[in-house]
């Protein structure tokens, strides 16, 4: 199992970059330009596999869906020393570092079979739901460079280890979800849904704080990989008003233990292992279809204090973290479809994401910065014929804003102090992301 979902991995979630916290606010074309709306309102089957199973009792055709998008980020880390603190007399220093990551791959796969008359409807997906990463370079301007100048632009948690930083930082999280959805439709209008789910998620961190540092920092780890499971319960009323009703319950995706191997600046080795499992979601969408004009709102809930690796907060006694110390957030989409220009339905959607991240604990989730307040979208379709229909989204997500906190350090932790806050200190991060994805859906005949 864990080979074929390893492979599926590579074909399938090559990058994915999530928007909510570190999860995808819509998977495919159709859904990310509703703004992630499709809990009662499905417009394709990608969306109603990811947000409400019992939707998909809409479709009575076999149709698959295949999108392909090239997402773009352009996440900025900063932090400053206070005068100081590098030494008697030393002036403060403070500096900002790019992410150079540059372009990352989104696809997503999904396929329904639905039948005219049928009260079952059957579906399966494999999308890439969740992921993070940042890649920025190690500073050039630090105290051990023989041109170092404090004057300039300097960011100290990029120093070398040896010099109190980080030194490069980079990190790579993705999680696959591979799901078998059932609905059945009680009567006409009321449907409900499963969806068992199997995921495969890998985590690559440079350095691993998860892991125990010796004399020389923190070691950089392997990619490390675990397989999880869960699912997905769903409630859809569809009135002959067109006024529609959803509702959905995903459950805490649960992970084996991510088991890492380490390699420290000294070439010395060690494993340790870290949890993460993936947060429970509960979904509420109302839908409205009239004419030439769609309408879809969600709002979701999502459960990180409950969770594996996000609820735990703070330092282990040997100088390792315990986990991202989340916050639970709320997720409000809104979308709208405009069908009044032949065979060219146009989509803008809005995402709404509260930010999970506390400032004291903002020193946690630096490997992790994917955190995008406000997102807007604009997206298209086009049917060639009753068969083919192409889908096409642009995206545009922005943070609302720094995330900043004090940078914190173990040797400092106390009753008083229980993070290890560095007083006088600051570490912050911000970002925007672009996307562009097309997406091609066929239709079989029946």
């Amino acid at each position: 199992m864990q080979k074929l979902l390893r492979l599926a991995f590579v074909l399938l979630a090559t990058a994915t970059f999530a928007q909510a916290g570190h999860i995808m606010q819509g998977v495919g074309s159709v859904n990310m330009s509703m703004g992630g709306a499709a809990t009662a309102q499905p417009l394709d089957i990608s969306g109603a596999l990811q947000w409400n199973p019992a939707a998909i009792s809409v479709f009575d055709s076999k149709i698959i869906n295949f999108d392909i998008g090239a997402f773009f980020s352009s996440p900025e880390l900063s932090s400053s020393l206070p005068a100081g603190m590098m030494g008697p007399g030393s002036p403060a220093v403070s500096g900002v570092t790019k992410d150079d990551r540059g372009v990352s791959p989104m696809p997503a796969l999904a396929m329904v079979w639905g039948k005219e008359g049928s009260k079952h409807t059957f579906g399966a997906s494999a999308f890439g739901i969740s992921g993070f990463g940042v890649t920025f370079p190690e500073e050039a301007n630090n105290p051990m460079s023989p041109s170092f100048n404090p004057t300039l632009n300097s960011n100290p948690i990029n120093y070398p280890q040896q010099a109190g930083g980080f030194g490069h930082i980079e990190s790579d999280y993705m999680l696959l979800q591979v799901g078998i959805a059932w609905a059945y439709e009680i009567t006409k209008e009321l449907s409900i849904g499963v969806q068992p789910t199997v995921n495969y998620a890998a985590l690559e961190l440079a350095p691993n704080p998860t892991a125990n540092p010796n004399a020389s920092g923190y070691p950089v780890s392997d990619k490390a990989s675990a397989i999880g499971y869960g699912a997905q319960f769903g409630l859809f009323y569809n009135s002959p008003s067109g006024f529609k009703v959803g509702a959905s319950y995903k459950t805490t995706q649960k992970f084996e233990d991510l088991e890492f191997e380490n390699t420290h600046l000294n070439n010395t080795t060690s494993a340790n292992a870290f949890n993460m499992d993936y947060p429970a979601i509960l979904s509420f969408g109302l839908g409205y279809s009239t004419g030439d004009v769609d309408l879809a709102v969600d709002y979701r809930y999502v459960d990180y204090e409950n969770t594996n690796g996000f609820s735990e907060k703070g330092w282990n006694q040997t100088g390792s973290v315990k986990g991202f110390g989340w916050k639970n957030i709320n997720i409000l989409s809104v979308g709208l479809q405009y069908k009044g220009f032949e065979k060219f339905p146009l989509r803008v959607g809005y995402t709404y994401s509260s930010n999970p991240i506390d400032s004291e604990l903002a020193f946690f989730s630096i490997p992790a910065t994917a955190v995008i307040e406000n997102a807007f979208q604009f997206g298209f379709s086009h049917p060639f014929n009753d068969n083919f229909t192409i889908n096409g989204v642009y995206h545009h997500g922005a943070s609302g804003g720094k995330t900043e906190g004090q940078m914190l350090n173990p040797m400092m932790a106390s009753a008083s102090n229980p993070y290890g806050a560095v007083p006088g200190t600051n570490v912050g991060y911000e970002m925007s992301t672009d996307m562009v994805m097309l997406g091609l859906t066929y239709t079989f005949s029946k």
